[in-house]
């Protein structure tokens, strides 16, 4: 698996060798076109990709990302751009994608856009360039221009983690509101009224908004809401986490569960309740999302909800490796999440106060 990194500058090339744009201009098409004529010649009609070829021969044109490219007309490269490689849950998933790839003779390349749609844009950008043929995403927050940009040079892609519920986009994964709203279900019927939820920000973060939106949901169906001073936003890492959890615990009214949209910030949390001397679960329930062994491994254990990460990687390679040599392929696939009860839940306590 290799590691793409946007900042290391490619080597100089010499100001006499042809660009595509050389090679548009003599074809009489466009750059775009060069590119697909060259890259995917079956998405160009005969007589266009003739001209681009005899064109790239004249000029003796050989496209960044070496000869071997040409004459396959395939690098046999994807490229996976996740959000950040900080998170374990992303390389588990990029591991299953990697896994699959390099059984068929497929090489995946990494790259991280840490949740900039900007950043992630100017990477894809940069991949096509290097003579990726395809590409994964995660989530469904995206610009517009980065879908538009894999359409000019004709490059798949598949977006994980979620469902494009509007079906415009191939897409692999689950239902992320559904976690949090079968979370908020099973800590409604231990009797809980009061709710804190610790996030990652949501802007540019489908999941992250999606799994607050659950929460709600459910709260709502039984005429609850979350009170705002109960929800804290912070990066995911445990040492933020547990500075959120802290900020919740100093309310004048504590949350008696608290919702952490995955387990990294549920983790975070519970260290911030030992150091306070607060009690798990008899004192505040925790919950998390994504079932890690980093929860599962806490005493007591973590409640959290199991879902399918290394599946949705495998699936990923699997759509991607048939689009590319040209076999039926399923466009949309959705997963099932669910919920693990542990020792982290349990009934609130009936002052509803916490000690200390």
């Amino acid at each position: 698996m290799d590691t793409f990194s946007p900042l290391l500058p490619t080597a100089a090339e010499p100001r006499s060798r042809p660009a595509a744009r050389d090679v548009a201009r003599l074809a009489g098409v466009s750059t775009a076109t060069v590119s697909r004529a060259l890259n995917t010649p079956e998405q160009v009609d005969p007589a266009t990709r003739e001209r681009v070829l005899q064109a790239a021969a004249k000029l003796r044109y050989v496209p960044h990302g070496a000869a071997r490219t040409l004459r396959s007309h395939r690098s046999r490269m994807v490229g996976a751009v996740v959000p950040s490689f900080d998170y374990a849950l992303y390389a588990r998933t990029t591991s299953a994608l990697q896994h699959r790839l390099h059984a068929q003779g497929y090489a995946l390349v990494l790259a991280e856009h840490h949740y900039d749609l900007s950043a992630e844009r100017h990477i894809a950008h940069q991949l096509v360039q290097h003579g990726v043929d395809a590409f994964v995403f995660v989530g469904l927050d995206h610009e517009q221009a980065l879908f538009s940009l894999l359409e000019d040079y004709g490059r798949p892609y598949v977006l994980t983690w979620a469902v494009d519920p509007l079906r415009r986009h191939p897409s692999v994964g689950f239902d992320n509101r559904a976690t949090t709203y079968e979370i908020g279900r099973h800590l409604l019927a231990l009797g809980h009224r009061r709710f804190g939820m610790l996030s990652a920000p949501v802007e540019g973060n489908d999941r992250a908004r999606t799994r607050g939106e659950g929460l709600r949901a459910a709260l709502e169906e039984q005429g609850l809401a979350l009170d705002d001073a109960c929800v804290q936003f912070a990066p995911i890492a445990l040492p933020a986490a547990k500075a959120a959890m802290e900020r919740l615990l100093a309310l004048d009214e504590p949350p008696t569960a608290v919702v952490a949209t995955n387990d990294v910030f549920a983790v975070g949390a519970m260290l911030a309740c030992r150091e306070a001397g607060v009690r798990i679960p008899e004192d505040i329930s925790i919950t998390g999302v994504d079932n890690t062994d980093l929860g599962a491994t806490q005493t007591p254990g973590l409640t959290s909800v199991r879902t399918p990460i290394v599946e949705i990687g495998d699936a990923a390679a699997e759509q991607l490796i048939a689009r590319l040599e040209g076999r039926t392929w399923e466009p949309f696939r959705a997963f099932e999440a669910q919920l693990v009860p542990r020792g982290s839940t349990a009934p609130p306590r009936s002052s509803g106060v916490l000690p200390g």
